[in-house]
C-alpha cells in the first residue's frame, strides 16, 4: 500500500465512479419504451444489455498498469474494462445506441466493442477472450516486444475448453498473458458451487505451472497490487498468470432478468461489499479528499456522462444501405 500514491488512489476512485455512474445511467435509459410489457426490441437501446455495477474494482485495478499498446479482450459484460482501458466513451455509447457515430457504426452493439486505438475488444461468446488474448501474446513474443494481453472471463467461462487450452499454450510458451476470472458467483443463473468442482479457479493454475492468485474485489488496492506483479512478470518474459477476482454483481445477468434464482441475501451481501464505497471511505479517512472535493468530482463526472449520452441520443442512425458495407472484403 505504501507504493500507491494518493494521486493514483484518487484517479482509481474517479474511474470507478465514472463506470458506476455510466452503468447506472445506461440501466435507466434501457427501460425507456420497454414498459409496461417488457419488449427487448424497443427503446433507445434495443437488444440485451449486461451491466457491471459492483465489479468496477477488477477493471480499474488491473487496467491501471496497462499501456495503450497492451490488449484487453473482454466478455459480454465489458463496459467497465472498456472504460478503464480508455475506449472512446462517446463512440462507445453511440455504438450501444446503434448509431452511425459508434465504434463500428452501430453494427456491433454493447457485446462487440472494438477500439484499435487502445487495443480493446470484447465478444458475446463465452470463453472467446482466452484464445484471442493468447494470440496477442504469441505476437508479442514473436516481435520481441514487451506488450501484454489481458483475457477476461467469468467463473462460468473458466469451465470452457478455450480456457484450459489457452492456459496450457501460454504456459508452455511463456506468453505475456494475464488471465482474469471475475467470480461473481453466478454463471448466468447457475451458482458457482453447482457448476464448478473446486472453490477457486486459481487452483487450476497449478496444473499449468503458473501463478494463480485469488483476490477480493471489495478492495481495489488489493487488485491493483496483484495485477502489478502479474503485469511486470509478463513484461519480463516470465510467462502468464491467473488472477481470480471475487466481485459482487449488483444487477441481473442481463437487464430485465427477474433474478428469481438469486436469494435476496446474496444481493444484500453484494451491496454491503461495494468497492466504490470502500474506496471513497478510504479517501476520506486518509484526508486525500473532503466532502466538498468529492461532491465536485462527482458533479464533473456526471456532467461528462450527460454530455456523452446526449451525443449518442442526437447522433444519426446508419443509412439502410450501409448494412452491407464494411462487412465483406472483395479481393
Amino acid at each position: 500500500m505504501a507504493e500507491i500514491s494518493n494521486e493514483i488512489l484518487l484517479e482509481m476512485y474517479k474511474k470507478m465512479y465514472m463506470i458506476r455512474t455510466y452503468e447506472e445511467t445506461l440501466g435507466a435509459i434501457y427501460y425507456e419504451g420497454k414498459t409496461p410489457a417488457f419488449d427487448i426490441s424497443k427503446g433507445p437501446i434495443p437488444g440485451e444489455l449486461h451491466l457491471s455495477s459492483g465489479q468496477e474494482s477488477s477493471a480499474v485495478g488491473i487496467c491501471r498498469h496497462l499501456r495503450p499498446e497492451d490488449a484487453v479482450v473482454g466478455t459480454h459484460r465489458a463496459n467497465h474494462f472498456a472504460i478503464a482501458k480508455g475506449v472512446d466513451l462517446r463512440k462507445m455509447t453511440a455504438e450501444i445506441f446503434g448509431k452511425a457515430t459508434g465504434l463500428s457504426r452501430g453494427k456491433g452493439g454493447h457485446m462487440h466493442l472494438f477500439d484499435t486505438n487502445v487495443n480493446f475488444s470484447c465478444s458475446g461468446i463465452v470463453g472467446a477472450s482466452f484464445p484471442q488474448a493468447t494470440g496477442v501474446g504469441i505476437a508479442a513474443k514473436m516481435q520481441g516486444k514487451d506488450y501484454v494481453a489481458v483475457a477476461v472471463g467469468g467463473d462460468g467461462a473458466a469451465n470452457q475448453g478455450t480456457f484450459h487450452e489457452s492456459l496450457n499454450l501460454a504456459a508452455a510458451w511463456k506468453l505475456p498473458v494475464i488471465f482474469v476470472i471475475e467470480d461473481n458467483g453466478w454463471a448466468i443463473s447457475v451458482p458457482k458451487n453447482v457448476s464448478t468442482s473446486i472453490d477457486r479457479n486459481t487452483e487450476r493454475a497449478k496444473g499449468y505451472g503458473i501463478p494463480g492468485v485469488y483476490v477480493d474485489g471489495e478492495d481495489v488496492i488489493a487488485v491493483y497490487e496483484v495485477a502489478k506483479e502479474a503485469v511486470e512478470r509478463a513484461r519480463r518474459g516470465e510467462g502468464p498468470s491467473l488472477i481470480e477476482v471475487r466481485v459482487y454483481r449488483f444487477r441481473g445477468h442481463f437487464e430485465g432478468d427477474p433474478q428469481l434464482y438469486r436469494p435476496k441475501e446474496d444481493l444484500e451481501e453484494a451491496k454491503s461489499r461495494d468497492p466504490l464505497t470502500k474506496l471513497q471511505n478510504k479517501l476520506l479517512e486518509r484526508h486525500i479528499v473532503d466532502e466538498a472535493k468529492l461532491t465536485a468530482i462527482k458533479k464533473e463526472i456526471e456532467d461528462e456522462i450527460k454530455s456523452i449520452i446526449d451525443f449518442a441520443r442526437e447522433s444519426p442512425y446508419p443509412e439502410p444501405q450501409e448494412a452491407l458495407e464494411n462487412v465483406f472484403h472483395r479481393g
